[in-house]
């Protein structure tokens, strides 16, 4: 059973009707004990990275994310959930992230034409092995909707960039820790291909 984490900033939704689509067993909870005894986690996340941190300590669901993220069983962040697994983001001075992975969140920057924020489809580049993304047919696009990117200190945990006028990382990956900012519940049959890889890893899990 795999747990999307509810805390009040994230696009369930659309999250729960891919996993619909796919047939995946889940449940939508705001319960720590839920989340510890889950076979993989989606932490979903929409809005300012402010905002999700404190909803996320205001319904004391830290410790408990935290603690599935680090237990070697499937943890996704999607947007910002994935911006949520560093150290700190530019849109929120002082508050801290989850620390998971180095790096943190910046701003796109203003000019070269391009509007902020970065929304609708774009190419992806995959950097290395990775469990969610590598062999995927044909070329690769996703949904996006952000104005802050990761910049992660670990290039290693990098498995995928775009560009938006800057190069940033658009899916990262550490052991069984994955996050992407794309939107994969909203890119079409190539998002579910990607869900439906970590719904495998998780049935592995179980």
């Amino acid at each position: 059973m795999i747990a999307v984490v509810d805390y009040g900033a994230g696009n369930l939704q659309s999250v729960q009707n891919a996993l619909d689509h796919l047939g995946a067993a889940y449940t939508v909870t705001a319960h720590p004990q839920a989340i510890a005894a889950a076979s993989g986690v989606i932490l979903p996340g929409v809005g300012a990275f402010g905002h999700a941190m404190g909803e996320l300590a205001r319904r004391g669901l830290t410790d408990a994310v935290v603690r599935a993220a680090g237990s070697g069983k499937p943890f996704l962040g999607i947007c910002v959930g994935m911006q949520m697994l560093f150290d700190a983001s530019e849109e929120s001075p002082g508050v801290p992230g989850l620390g998971l992975l180095p790096g943190r969140v910046v701003r796109f920057p203003a000019g070269e034409g391009l509007k902020v924020p970065h929304m609708g489809w774009n190419t992806v580049e995959v950097r290395g092995e990775s469990q969610l993304l590598a062999g995927l047919p044909g070329s690769l696009s996703f949904y996006f909707v952000h104005s802050y990117c990761v910049q992660a200190d670990d290039r290693s945990c990098v498995c995928a960039v775009s560009d938006y006028g800057v190069a940033f990382d658009a899916a990262v990956e550490a052991g069984a820790l994955f996050g992407v900012q794309f939107h994969p519940e909203k890119s079409g049959a190539l998002g579910l291909l990607v869900l439906q890889r970590f719904v495998s890893l998780c049935a592995g899990c179980a």
